[in-house]
This record gives structure tokens, sequence and C-alpha cells, in this order.
């Protein structure tokens, strides 16, 4: 009987153990390789969207930087004229009183009949009507000089604030790239792919295009191999929207640096209409890629990854565009 009982209670102590240390190993489980996968995509989708929308401020810095320096090209000449306007003005005011006013009751007392009269009258109308002109003038131009120092003014704030907005986002894209990179060397081993050794060479059986377009194919197939920076435009590494941005750039053609002001910039096409050169655009405007032809395109896929050839129905697609 003590035996019995020295064994239910070594089975109710194993019991216990096992059911203490089951959750504990459960929680430490490593996760599997599709599981990681899984979890590297959805953050590398993530990333994407918060790196475009750090390239859409840059951009849009960039727009109000031209517009501040043009503001101010013309707030100097603004600034002259309203001097020598009012410096006119004051001229006039110091004739008027030297000359006491060149009153009607002058003219009407002074000798040299009806047709001297006439003469003087016209005189001071003219007179009278040029000082106005010259009042109003000054009027407009200070008018036009305070418009644009207010219009300068509201766009150097709203440049201060993205300047924020951007200090911001590269804070989170950082933090992100982090966690990304931690889950590429659970599930590679390393966190990024080592660069090719042709990266940038471009002997890849580039396809011959001409013109334009064949500039900027051959500019994407020169970047195969080379990483993936986030909210570069090259030479050394890209994210997508600067390679896109990069390859027409070699072409003369300028595109903004961002996925959604490209798609706005491009002229759409169909699918059927598709030539090396064009853009194509996936869904949520997170990702764009250049078309090479046979359904291939170049594209810098990720944080951690290289500028790759791939088949162009990697994600879900969005819509076609021609660089005009």
């Amino acid at each position: 009987m003590s035996s019995l009982r020295n064994l239910l209670r070594t089975v109710a102590l194993v019991g216990m153990s096992a059911a203490l240390i089951a959750p504990t190993a459960a929680a430490q489980a490593e996760p599997s390789p599709a599981d990681l996968t899984r979890r590297i995509e959805t953050s590398s989708t993530e990333l994407e969207r918060v790196v475009e929308s750090y390239n859409k401020l840059r951009e849009e810095i960039k727009t109000n930087e031209a517009a501040v320096a043009r503001l101010q090209t013309r707030i100097g000449p603004l600034e002259q004229q309203v001097e020598q306007s009012r410096a006119d003005v004051a001229e006039l005011a110091s004739t008027a009183y030297k000359s006491g006013g060149l009153r009607t009751a002058d003219a009407l007392l002074r000798p040299g009949g009806s047709a001297a009269l006439l003469d003087r009258l016209g005189a001071i109308e003219q007179l009278t009507r040029q000082r106005q002109e010259r009042i109003s003038g000054f009027t407009t131009d200070q008018q036009r000089l305070l418009d644009e120092k207010a219009r300068l003014n509201a766009t150097l704030t709203r440049q201060a604030a993205q300047a924020r907005q951007l200090a911001a986002a590269k804070k989170q894209i950082e933090h992100d790239l982090a966690k990304l990179y931690e889950l590429r060397r659970q599930a590679y081993g390393a966190a990024t792919e080592r660069p090719e050794p042709t990266a940038g060479n471009g002997a890849r059986n580039v396809p011959a295009v001409s013109g334009a377009a064949g500039t900027a194919v051959r500019y994407a197939f020169g970047a195969i191999g080379k990483p993936y920076v986030w909210a570069g435009d090259g030479p050394n590494g890209y994210d997508c929207s600067g390679l896109t941005s990069a390859a027409w750039r070699a072409a003369g053609k300028s595109l903004p640096h961002n996925t959604r002001m490209q798609w706005s910039a491009v002229t759409r096409i169909g699918r059927g209409d598709l030539r090396p050169g064009d853009l194509v655009f996936y869904s949520g405007l997170g990702h764009v890629a250049l078309y090479v032809g046979d359904g291939q395109v170049i594209d810098a896929p990720s944080a951690g990854r290289n500028v790759l050839k791939r088949g162009m129905n990697m994600m879900s697609i969005q819509g076609y565009g021609r660089v005009r």
C-alpha cells in the first residue's frame, strides 16, 4: 500500500512538472521558416510604405525649396520697386509744397490770356493725374510685396513642419529596419544579401531597345546585384522608386522619387501595350518596377535584398505607365 502511494505521488509530481514545463517550451519554440518568411514579407511591405512616404516628403520639400527660391528672386526687385515708388511719391509731395500746390486760382491770376490759361490748367491736370498714378502704383507694388512675403513665410512654415515629419519618419524606418534585419538573420543567417560580384557591369544579355527607353533599360540592367538602400537613387544602391527615377534620369527624363508621384506623372497604358522601359505599379502603389520585356521587370525589392530581374507578376499589379 505504501509503495502504491509512492507511485501515485511520483506520477502526480511528473504530471505537474510536465504541465509547468510544456507552456514554457512552447513559448520558446523557434518560429518555422514559413512563419519567418511571412513575417519578413509583412515587415518589408510595411517598411516600403513608410519609405515611400518619406520619399514623398522629400519630393515636397524639394518643391517648396524651389518655390522659396523663386519667391526670394521676385521679392528683391519688388522691394527696389517699392522704394523707387516711395521716393517718387515723396518727390511729388515736395514739388507740390514748394510750388504752392499749383492752385487753379494761381493759374487764373497769371497773365497770358485764355490760351495760356488752358495750357496751365492742362498742365495742372496732367501733374495731378501723374501724382495719383504714382501713388496708386506705390500702393500696388507695396501690396504685391506683402503678398509675396506672406507666401514665402507660409512656404517656409510648411517646409519646417515637413522637415520634422521627415525626421520622425527616418526614426521609424530605422526602427523597422532593425526588426526586419533581425528576422532575416533568424531566417537566412544574414541580415542582407551579399552584393553580386558582377553588380553594375551591365553584361546580362541586355535587350536591344532604341531611344530613351533603351537607355533606361540598360541603366536598370547595370543596377542588378546592387543593394536595396532606402531613399536611395544610386549609383550605389536604390529603393524601388529610386531605381526607376534614376534609370529614366539617365535617359534625360525627370521622374519624382516616389511611387504615387510617378503614377501621376506617367501616361497610363494597358498590359498589352507594355514595352521595355515602361513602369509596372503594384497594388496600393507601394512598389514600382521597370519593365524590360518578356514578362520581366527589374526592381529593388526590399530592405536586405539586391536589385534583381524577375517575373512581373510577383505581386498584385495596379497598372502600367509610360514615361512621357
